[in-house]
């Protein structure tokens, strides 16, 4: 499975909200600063976590976007189907039942093996997901992590250390 590169930017802009201080926002175009993202771009990805309760929008010169919900109710697959959707990324079209190598139709009552460990496979990739939530994230990223990105957020940082970074300790 292959998920687009939006979701890797979701992942770490809610990360990155999830470290700053409680009622603090983070603007578009911080975000998209902070990672060199596009910001027309990431703002519809934003928008769509918006959508999904996942984050809450202000506007205004003090606006932004911070987590709608406390980082322990956020996992990661409410993050990442908020952008990408709940279907499999698997569909069986029954080639089975096609060609030369075509199966009776009386072999094709049960659904097929393959979309069966598909379907498995998929389900087990959103349990894994739903078990994580943004404090367990926070939890393994470096102590040091939430203030450096509040600082490189806002820009308020100096000094050795102070540049650009990915806000989650990778």
């Amino acid at each position: 499975m292959k998920l687009p590169v939006s979701t890797e930017w979701v992942l770490h802009c809610a990360t990155t909200l999830a470290q700053l201080e409680p009622g603090a926002t983070a603007s578009t175009a911080q975000l998209a600063l902070y990672y060199d993202l596009p910001a027309p771009y990431l703002a519809k990805q934003l928008q769509a976590l918006v959508k999904a309760g996942v984050l809450a929008a202000t506007t205004g010169p003090r606006g932004g976007f911070r987590l709608a919900r406390a980082a322990s109710d956020i996992t990661l697959l409410d993050i990442v189907e908020a952008v990408d959707g709940t279907s499999s990324p698997y569909e069986c079209r029954e080639i089975r039942q096609r060609g030369r190598g075509a199966l009776p139709p009386e072999d094709c009552r049960r659904t097929c093996v393959l979309a069966e460990k598909m379907a498995d496979a998929h389900a087990a990739w959103r349990a894994s997901l739903a078990g994580v939530s943004l404090d367990d994230v926070l939890a393994a990223i470096p102590p040091s992590a939430p203030a450096r990105t509040r600082a490189r957020l806002t820009g308020t940082g100096t000094g050795p250390g102070t540049g650009t970074g990915t806000g989650t300790g990778s």
